[in-house]
């Protein structure tokens, strides 16, 4: 007998120490509890990709599920069924019998049915002599009744992580179309720019969003298109109030050779309006808190940093945090400047603002005033990551384009 496993008093097939614990479960079911068995069938379908069983397996449970006669599954009775494979095989839509046997193995695996083998290893019933079920060999759909409500819980966190996948797909939508709009946009108006270099920068997050599978990589896609939207619209903005302060420069300029001293001042009230527009929309930057950043756009930006990490690898927001601990130290940024940092822009963006101090180590004379600066910027709300990544980004593939000609 191999060792973790133990056999069927009958030697007829292995049983893991898991389906051990399961039964031992099975066998402590409330006293009296009942439950619809086409409620639980349906959530163990929808619990599927938790449960680890395909569609053709559950396609079985159903099958098997129909030779119990009563809606509900109940405490105390019989919860034995009994078919054969033929008939098992006609209700589970003439499914062949090695597939039979191999989905039946999966729904033992999974916790949902337990075998219940006799002695010659065939399924029957002994009966009383007023017809009752005495005792029965065959599948046992107990575990569906003990798992009912964790099969439930599985359901609804199923529903749930669906729900949310929807809602981020939806938003990466949203986003993608406003990207392009404002691309195309200033492409086509001839705004300055290097727009060709954004537009690669969105080539490249499109190309990342195919790859995405699970939820947190589709979030992280989504951070990522979000923070390079915002780029394009803070520069666009930024163009637009440079491109308005010239006109009203030029029309100031002209108003003064136009005009008498006297009429100067009819333009003074607009005048302080449209100046003073500017800096109330720094003012309403200024109270925004650091945005944080996807760690792969990070990691592309800043790649040295990686090799600081653990085992020579970044792979986590933790892993970063470390580097930054060890880099700070071999830049000879003092301890209390990195802790100001932490507490001002957050311990993540901390971490970043070091990794970009080092992927610029060679051009910045003293990392630990550099960082000081930085740190006092972010508690004025003067200063974003995003800019300083973006160049990062910038210069990043620029080295590579010659890289690769060389």
């Amino acid at each position: 007998m191999q060792s973790g496993h133990v056999t069927t008093p009958f030697g007829r097939r292995p049983m893991t120490l898991a389906l051990v614990k399961g039964q031992f479960e099975t066998a402590n079911i409330r006293s009296g509890k009942s439950a619809d068995k086409w409620k639980i069938y349906r959530d163990a379908c929808d619990a599927r990709t938790l449960l680890g069983v395909r569609d053709r397996a559950l396609a079985v449970l159903n099958a098997l599920l129909s030779f119990h006669p009563e809606v509900e599954l109940k405490e105390g009775d019989n919860l034995v069924v009994f078919p054969s494979n033929a008939q098992l095989s006609a209700r589970a839509n003439g499914i062949a019998g090695t597939t039979l046997r191999e989905n039946l193995a999966l729904l033992v695996q999974a916790g949902l049915i337990h075998r219940q083998d006799s002695p010659n290893g065939k399924r029957y019933a002994r009966k009383s002599r007023d017809g009752a079920i005495e005792t029965a060999y065959g599948f046992n759909l107990a575990p569906l009744l003990a798992r009912a409500e964790e099969l439930a819980q599985m359901a609804q966190e199923v529903a749930e992580e669906r729900r949310r996948l929807k809602i981020v797909r939806e938003r990466i939508t949203i986003t993608r179309r406003n990207i392009r709009k404002l691309i195309s946009a200033a492409m086509e108006e001839g705004a300055g720019g290097d727009w060709a270099f954004v537009e690669d920068q969105y080539l490249a997050a499109v190309a990342r969003l195919r790859a995405a599978k699970t939820l947190s990589d589709l979030a992280d896609c989504l951070d990522e298109l979000s923070l390079l939207q915002e780029e394009i619209s803070n520069m666009l903005e930024d163009l637009l109030l440079s491109q308005k302060t010239d006109a009203n420069d030029a029309e100031w300029r002209q108003h003064k050779q136009n005009s008498n001293p006297e009429s100067s001042n009819e333009l003074e009230p607009r005048s302080e309006d449209e100046q003073g527009a500017k800096p109330a929309i720094q003012n309403e930057r200024r109270h925004e808190p650091l945005k944080a950043f996807p760690l792969g756009m990070v990691l592309r930006a800043c790649p040295d940093i990686a090799m600081y990490g653990p085992d020579g690898a970044i792979s986590h927001w933790r892993d970063l945090m470390t580097a930054a601990v060890v880099v700070r130290s071999m830049l000879g940024v003092s301890p209390s400047a990195y802790q100001e940092a932490c507490e001002v822009m957050g311990p993540e963006n901390a971490a970043v603002a070091i990794a970009c101090i080092l992927e610029r180590a060679g051009h910045i004379s003293s990392p630990g005033g550099y960082l000081r600066d930085l740190t006092r910027k972010a508690a004025r709300g003067e200063f974003s990551l995003g800019p300083m990544l973006m160049a990062l980004l910038r210069a990043n593939g620029n080295r590579d384009s010659v890289g690769n000609a060389g």
